[in-house]
C-alpha cells in the first residue's frame, strides 16, 4: 500500500472551524473564506504543464489548505493538507 504525496487530512469535526467545514474541495474556482491567510506559492508539474499551488491557514481554527490553480483540470482546488 503506497501513501498519496498529495493525499488530504482527517479532521474531527471539533477541530475544524464551520467556514473550514464549507469549503468545497477538489474544484477549481471555488471559494475559500475569509479567515484564510494567504501563505507561501510553489510551482508543481503535472501532465506536462506547470501549475502554482499557494498555502493558505486558517486564522481560526489552524487548518492547513492547499489551492491549486491548474486551468487543465477543473477537480485541481482546495485540499486539506496533512499535519
Amino acid at each position: 500500500m503506497t501513501q498519496d504525496s498529495n493525499a488530504t487530512a482527517v479532521f474531527l469535526p471539533t477541530t475544524m472551524c464551520e467556514p473550514c467545514s464549507g469549503v468545497q474541495h477538489n474544484w477549481r474556482r471555488a471559494r475559500g473564506h475569509a479567515e484564510l491567510l494567504q501563505g507561501a506559492n510553489r510551482r508543481e508539474f503535472r501532465d506536462e504543464r506547470t501549475v502554482t499551488v499557494t498555502r493558505y491557514q486558517c486564522d481560526r481554527c489552524g487548518a492547513m489548505w492547499d489551492y491549486e490553480n491548474n486551468k487543465a483540470n477543473q477537480h485541481a482546488g482546495w485540499s486539506l493538507v496533512c499535519r
